[in-house]
């Protein structure tokens, strides 16, 4: 939810959270300050989370209101990373974490932590996005650590020279071990999309890696990159992904949608490769349905 308000003549040279709370008097004090730190105030369009700053006549002021639960605070170590050198970074999203800031959240999402992260190893570079994960999707995720090395990667990733390896866990049996989906997708609303005409050109090839009781473990390559390509072309073919509701499956814990692997060739010629671990969600999820999962082989997470 998004609170709006005009700071009016009683605002005048008043400071920030002051003001926010006789605007906003549902909310306490301590929210205000809370709201304020993990970035979800703009004041005329632009962020600000200074509690003194000074407000005056007219300023028009939005505060997103964010869960308690989405405010972790989300912080990453050299031994987070999944892949590094002196070009790029992988990390290991994880549910429930946005890839990048909101108009109404900056921390707690993997492009604050992963600029947090480059300051700590001596780069004054902003974390950069060049390709995203779905909050709900858990897996790889790649950073480049400089302005000529997110050109490069983008680059890379609009020429379709990243290889993309996801699992997914979808409801139903398939009628084939392996097969391709090749339909156009375009925008439904806000929150849908769907194979339909017009849209764009979309091809994910999709194989079958171990079956359970009317459910599958499933690994996707979409050989282009549209918006909830692998959802969208999985529930096209009568095999929703577990947890996504959104496109006609049945409901879990989290969205069994995981990017397993990223590959592709860095600015400097090195091999970058990147593999992700579940969480033990996914495993227990895959396991309720009657897959079974080699630990050691997926690389298991202890969380």
């Amino acid at each position: 939810m998004i609170l709006l308000a005009t700071a009016g003549k009683e605002q005048q040279g008043v400071r920030l959270d002051d003001g926010l709370k006789a605007l906003f008097p549902q909310l306490s004090k301590t929210e205000i300050r809370r709201l304020l730190d993990w970035g979800s105030c703009t004041v005329n369009m632009a962020l600000v989370r200074v509690a003194s700053r000074q407000l005056h006549q007219g300023d028009a002021i939005a505060l997103g209101l964010i869960e308690k639960e989405r405010c972790i605070d989300l912080v990453y170590t050299a031994a987070d990373m999944l892949y590094e050198d002196q070009d790029c970074l992988a990390i290991n999203k994880g549910i429930g974490i946005n890839s990048q800031r909101t108009p109404y959240q900056l921390k707690g999402t993997a492009e604050y932590a992963v600029g947090c992260y480059l300051r700590t190893i001596g780069l004054n570079e902003e974390a950069r996005i060049v390709h995203r994960l779905d909050r709900g999707t858990s897996g790889v995720l790649v950073f480049p650590k400089n302005k000529k090395t997110a050109s490069y990667i983008a680059g890379e990733f609009k020429a379709g020279r990243v290889e993309k390896v996801y699992w997914a866990v979808v409801s139903g049996s398939p009628a084939e071990d392996s097969w391709q989906v090749n339909a156009p997708i375009g925008k439904l609303n806000k929150f849908r999309y769907a194979v339909m005409q017009p849209g764009k050109d979309s091809v994910t090839d999709f194989r079958v890696i171990a079956r359970g009781d009317n459910a599958a473990l499933i690994e996707a390559k979409p050989l282009t990159g549209r918006t909830h390509q692998i959802r969208v072309h999985l529930a096209h073919s009568g095999l929703p992904i577990i947890g996504d509701v959104n496109y006609g499956a049945p409901p879990a814990e989290r969205i069994m949608l995981h990017c397993r692997r990223m590959a592709f060739k860095g600015p400097s010629g090195q091999p970058v490769q990147a593999t992700a671990p579940i969480d033990n969600i996914f495993l227990e999820i895959c396991s309720s349905h009657g897959i079974a999962i080699d630990k050691a082989e997926c690389g298991l997470l202890n969380g």
